[in-house]
């Protein structure tokens, strides 16, 4: 496997702010390491100021872009995206992130170094508005055996951070549908799949989040669709009932019964650091 020749992909929508997807494009383009190819799935309408911005980008001849007519979903514009890349390495990145300079470098690095490995993802910073104007961090365990044992009760990985083997995510079934938690239920099922994890100790990408991040983090649908995932863990075996019984009361307490404010202190000051 050549670890220079990988693709990027990307999803695009509707509401998406025009010039933060073209601070994360050029993110990608800046990098020092260039990608082979930028897949871009367009996932439904989209207004002509965003439009715009496509199309500029387009031009380029390592843009590859797709539209969808319809909105689909997250799941399946990924899914499209997904099957549009033509390299065996695929990174991720998200429409309105950064992508610090030698991010790919390091990840190219990390499967060098490891040819067995599956997946590489990383740590994220979180921001509003300006980069310097950090709210709150991620970060996640590094070796496969910590990173499976953090899956049980946490997503392990942070997507938009993540390179992986396009045929490793195939062999685990794809971008599956599943409301707010994709990312979550492909590692999952790449864990039963007995997949190699890694996440290196850097900071990878710094995230746009926008101020009313934490009440979309809550909610009763969100909280029935964690629910789904847990029980599914269940069923395959990956958690134990006391394990699931006590997933389900944190999430109840922090997706549900917990004021916005409140769970916003709760996320940045404990649970976006590693362990919590």
């Amino acid at each position: 496997m050549n670890t220079k020749s990988f693709s990027v992909a990307m999803c695009v929508y509707g509401k998406d702010n025009p010039e933060y997807f073209r601070l994360a494009v050029e993110s990608i383009l800046n990098q020092t390491v260039k990608p082979a190819e930028i897949v871009l799935v367009v996932d439904g309408p989209v207004p002509d100021d965003l439009n715009a911005v496509i199309l500029g980008f387009e031009k380029l001849s390592e843009f590859k872009v797709f539209r969808f007519e319809k909105n689909q979903g997250h799941g399946v514009a990924r899914s499209k995206c997904l099957e549009l890349c033509s390299q065996e390495l695929v990174a991720l990145m998200d429409a309105d992130d950064l992508s610090v300079p030698n991010r790919f470098e390091l990840q190219l690095k990390k499967f060098d170094e490891n040819s067995d490995l599956d997946i590489v993802g990383g740590n994220i910073t979180e921001f509003i508005d300006d980069p310097s104007c950090v709210v709150g961090k991620r970060i996640v365990p590094t070796t496969d055996g910590n990173i499976k044992t953090y899956l049980r009760k946490r997503c392990p990985m942070n997507q938009m951070t993540v390179m992986f083997k396009k045929k490793s995510i195939l062999k685990a079934g794809g971008y599956l549908d599943w409301f707010c938690n994709e990312d979550y239920y492909l590692w999952i099922r790449m864990y039963l799949a007995n997949m190699n994890f890694a996440n290196i100790p850097d900071n990878l990408v710094n995230v746009r989040v926008g101020k009313d991040m934490y009440q979309r983090r809550g909610g009763w649908k969100y909280f029935k669709s964690e629910v789904k995932l847990q029980w599914f863990m269940l069923k395959k075996d990956v958690i134990s009932l006391p394990r699931f019984a006590y997933n389900i009361a944190l999430r109840l307490v922090l997706q549900v019964l917990m004021p916005n404010r409140v769970r916003g202190f709760l996320f940045q000051k404990f649970a976006r650091v590693k362990g919590v």
